[in-house]
């Protein structure tokens, strides 16, 4: 109990300040804008293209967080937060049992497994729950994927132990729990594939002697944590096999020039865990261009995993560590992946064999002084976790990390741009972030699209603004909110309202969902006589998909307040505009000239003229409609 509340003290010690990180990168589509969240009838099924997609249960649980905050960050990061201490606490328990089983565990060192398991076990813990490498998959909040799959990923492994230890019903009902955990993991996160195989080993390691006793014993629930494999298959079918095209062969991408770019990449993930600067955000995308590029690299990956193959058999105990460390990095980089080749928080799990090992060493090394050295480094591990969520502060502040890091970072520098743009006054700074990016890759056309929203702002750049739209959708005909952005500078252009309109409509046809397209064309619409019902409808369809739309709602009342016999329902909406917004004295002022209209609901709209005018006391045409209605009610007495 006490080493489990030092371990969650020193969890949130070093994360409490990320409660206000704001939403980054892939958080803007996962959550902000992902639909699918907002309503529990579709919180299994998020669209294939954002992170969340095939993931059901990573979904779910953002669903939850929208449940209770909105987009309201604080409830993400505690969650997140809670994830990852649950992990810790996981793993604790997998270290002290597997440690207390004596026999093999002895290799480790020469430690004395039995006596000294709780103490090495929270060593091993501690280190892996404060070590900074692991603030992308906890402060990010869609890297969740990682960290959710990670629990799930070690409860798996933990509730397998307590079965395999366990007389009778107990036995059955912990096995049950692994099962279950290993099919939410699966539902949670690709990675989670090697589960079945790592708790395998993990019996022939530490209980069986041999995977043909292992089997002999317990071919049930292996059998059954295999059978996890079939919903895995499907949940990546559905997903299209490639992610949206960003991942494995579907997506024409050659394997070989991917694993080439892995040597590096492992090479830094074991450098990181033992030396973990500089931590980077997002690594970019890059390729190598000859074999002399990994030769610094090769012979120390090639070199392990040609250890651990011989550790499996004359070591069991280490080849374990180096099997856990290889099996869970090697669906990442064993399948090609076309924009991210190194990203951090894949070592999430992986780094769980080194801090165990590492704690095991420093035991061996000082022994009753272990504690000491091992909290020593927890706590400077601690400090440099609190630095590093520092970054996360703003997205200026972790992409200009992050730019200062790889200055040769094309999607850098796009990300920075949009940090900019969300400034008011700095639109050049964002405009030179998008340029430096082109600059860098030509063909980038989120760059383009980027660089022709900031151009759109801007006085007389319409034009040169249509012109990065228009290259955007060369290089990707399909990018829907390109041919957005598009529509809304031909609905600037004098008499290209009809080619705006058209543009929205491709937009939703490749993106049914997007909300922006629908509010965009619900405006274009509103610009066309006779077509309010149209405009209607659109506003409508982005409250379906984003009930809290404010702005939405006021759309909607004020084209149902000039359609016959829809008064009512336009009352509803200014209604709605004012459960957001209570301080919306133009939401007032409507539902006033709406209220008026209505039979016996005078005085109400003379109450809505009152608190139009408090809030805004200068504006003349609420001092007017007050002025008439209580003239109005005067002459009906």
């Amino acid at each position: 109990m006490v080493s489990g509340a030092i371990l969650a003290a020193g969890a949130i010690a070093a994360y409490f300040r990320t409660f206000t990180a704001p939403l980054l990168f892939d958080d803007r589509y996962a959550i902000a804008a992902n639909p699918t969240i907002r309503h529990w009838s579709t919180a299994f099924w998020s669209p294939v293209e954002m992170t969340t997609g095939g993931r059901p249960i990573l979904n779910l649980s953002l669903a939850i967080n929208y449940a209770i905050s909105g987009t309201a960050v604080w409830s993400y990061h505690a969650a997140n937060l809670a994830i990852h201490v649950l992990a810790g606490l996981t793993l604790f328990g997998i270290v002290q049992r597997t440690l207390a089983l004596g026999g093999q565990t002895r290799a480790l060192g020469g430690a004395a497994p039995t006596e000294d398991a709780p103490l090495i076990a929270f060593g091993a813990a501690l280190l892996w729950t404060l070590h900074p490498l692991q603030t992308e998959s906890v402060t990010y909040v869609v890297q969740r994927a990682e960290s959710l799959m990670g629990l799930f990923y070690l409860l798996t492994l933990y509730c397998f132990i307590r079965g395999a230890d366990a007389p009778g019903r107990s036995s059955r009902r912990w096995l049950a729990l692994s099962l279950t955990a290993c099919l939410l993991g699966m539902a949670t996160k690709e990675v989670m594939v090697s589960a079945p195989l790592i708790v395998l080993l993990y019996d022939r390691t530490f209980l069986a002697g041999s995977f043909r006793e292992a089997w002999r014993r317990r071919w049930k629930i292996h059998a059954s944590l295999a059978a996890t494999w079939l919903l895995l298959a499907g949940l990546v079918t559905g997903a299209g096999w490639d992610r949206h095209g960003s991942f494995g062969t579907a997506a024409g991408l050659a394997p070989g020039a991917y694993w080439l770019t892995q040597f590096e990449a492992v090479t830094r993930y074991l450098w990181l865990a033992l030396w973990p600067h500089p931590l980077v955000f997002e690594y970019g995308t890059f390729w190598v261009n000859g074999l002399a590029e990994v030769a610094p690299y090769a012979p120390v990956i090639v070199g392990l995993l040609l250890a651990v193959l011989v550790a499996l058999w004359r070591r069991p105990v280490l080849g374990f560590l180096g099997a856990w460390f290889f099996a869970i990095l090697a669906p990442t980089s064993l399948m090609p992946g076309r924009i991210q080749m190194i990203v951090e928080h894949r070592m999430y799990l992986p780094l769980a064999a080194v801090a165990t090992l590492a704690a095991v060493g420093i035991h061996t090394a000082a022994r009753r002084h272990s504690w000491v050295v091992c909290g020593a480094l927890a706590l400077g591990l601690g400090l440099l976790t609190a630095r590093r969520n520092e970054d996360y502060r703003s997205e200026l502040a972790i992409w200009s990390d992050t730019v200062a890091k790889r200055p040769n970072n094309e999607r850098a520098h796009n990300n920075l741009g949009f940090a900019w743009s969300q400034i008011p006054g700095r639109l050049d700074d964002a405009a030179a972030q998008y340029e430096k990016a082109l600059r860098l890759q030509p063909d980038y056309a989120e760059a383009h699209n980027n660089l022709g929203f900031v151009w759109s702002q801007m006085p007389g750049r319409l034009d040169d603004a249509i012109a990065q739209f228009e290259t955007a959708l060369r290089l990707q005909p399909n990018y829907a909110e390109a041919h957005n952005n598009l529509a809304n500078a031909w609905s600037q252009a004098p008499g290209k309202l009809n080619d705006a309109i058209d543009q929205y409509r491709e937009a939703l046809r490749l993106k049914p969902d997007l909300v922006e397209a629908h509010f965009n064309l619900g405006l274009a619409w509103w610009r066309v006589p006779g077509r309010l019902n149209e405009a209607a409808a659109q506003f409508e369809e982005v409250l379906r998909l984003q009930p809290d739309d404010a702005g939405a709602h006021k759309n909607l009342g004020l084209i149902w307040s000039r359609l016959p016999g829809r008064l009512a329902d336009a009352a509803a909406q200014f209604e709605s505009v004012l459960r957001l917004r209570p301080d919306d004295a133009g939401a007032h002022k409507n539902l006033g000239f709406v209220l008026a209209q209505l039979p016996g609901r005078l005085n109400d709209a003379i109450a809505q003229f009152e608190n139009a005018l408090r809030l805004s006391p200068d504006d003349p045409t609420a001092r007017q409609a007050l002025d008439a209605a209580l003239q109005q009610a005067q002459a009906a007495k």
